[in-house]
């Protein structure tokens, strides 16, 4: 049994205007629709997923829109950041891009010896696109206005901050496998050797951090990647055995997931490989369809007709 987390699998966030949120993240940042379907506890709310040509684990960014939510507030106990793979001379072109579509965004900064560029979707989510030193071999989703020279590749890290860091360090490596790659001050990055690519978490530990408000442009939570169902399982003991409230196997019809809240409060997710996306559309398809859980079948008409218009 392949014992071990490997990576991020996805990240899931919270927008407010579904259109705003799509055209952001197909258009202007060129991911691709991976699949359109609906909240499992709230049918008449989306659940848009972006990312690669297959939909493959640590490139997948999913949002719940609810119109109208309030703005959250950044702070400790959340993932504050995601981090986007990019290539190393595609700043320009994404600085540009960005002044075009009135993107709001730093001036380009470095950390870790990574030069890295922060970017705000339109819910205030913030993005960071980052050469990573390490080459990155991944095949980026490519459209007609963002090429492979400068589309992202998926997942780089994301940020997590923290009042105290260690209980979720024990996380990452007594738990995940994770280890300590390097420090800066207070910010402590954490790689897996597991895989390539989405296999960074940092910690940034601040004491006196006032804790954040999940709400519009938040995320709302972190999954990492597992090989299948038994090592699911496996990991459930694990952090059961810890004294940590875990949920029992949930389908969410293209992977299995187990639910926790890390010490440090923010909520995890174990999510599988196995079905994927392709279960229920094409690779070649993928997105371009209204999937629905099979208890929401019969009320496909309604919905089709209340869900806001994407295109």
């Amino acid at each position: 049994m392949e014992d071990i987390v490997k990576g991020l699998h996805h990240v899931t966030a919270i927008a407010g205007n579904a259109k705003r949120n799509h055209d952001f993240y197909t258009k202007t940042l060129g991911l691709r629709m991976v699949k359109k379907t609906v909240n499992f506890d709230d049918p008449e709310t989306y659940h848009l997923y972006y990312g690669d040509k297959q939909g493959s684990p640590g490139t997948i960014l999913t949002f719940f829109p609810w119109e109208g939510i309030a703005t959250g507030r950044r702070g400790a106990r959340q993932a504050t950041e995601i981090g986007y793979s990019v290539p190393e001379n595609s700043f320009d072109f994404w600085i540009n891009r960005f002044e075009k579509h009135n993107v709001i965004y730093n001036k380009v900064a470095e950390k870790f010896g990574e030069p890295y560029l922060t970017v705000l979707d339109p819910d205030g989510l913030k993005l960071e696109l980052i050469a990573s030193k390490t080459p990155d071999a991944r095949l980026p989703w490519e459209t007609d206005e963002v090429s492979a020279e400068n589309a992202t590749k998926g997942f780089h890290n994301v940020t997590i901050t923290t009042n105290k860091m260690q209980p979720t360090a024990d996380i990452l490596t007594n738990v995940f496998g994770y280890r300590l790659l390097e420090q800066h001050v207070n910010r402590y990055r954490f790689i897996t050797d597991a895989v390539e690519g989405a296999n960074i978490i940092d910690l940034v530990e601040v004491a006196g951090e006032v804790a954040g408000h999940v709400a519009g442009g938040s995320v709302h939570h972190v999954a990492f990647r597992i090989a299948n169902e038994e090592v699911l399982m496996h990991f459930r003991d694990k952090i059961a055995a810890m004294g940590l409230h875990i949920t029992e196997k949930i389908d969410r019809n293209y992977f299995y997931s187990l639910y926790f809240r890390e010490p440090g409060g923010v909520l995890f997710e174990l999510a599988t490989d196995n079905p994927g996306f392709a279960v229920d559309e094409s690779v070649e398809e993928l997105g371009q369809h209204l999937k629905l859980p099979a208890q929401y079948e019969q009320y496909r008409s309604a919905l089709e007709t209340t869900l806001p218009k994407l295109d």
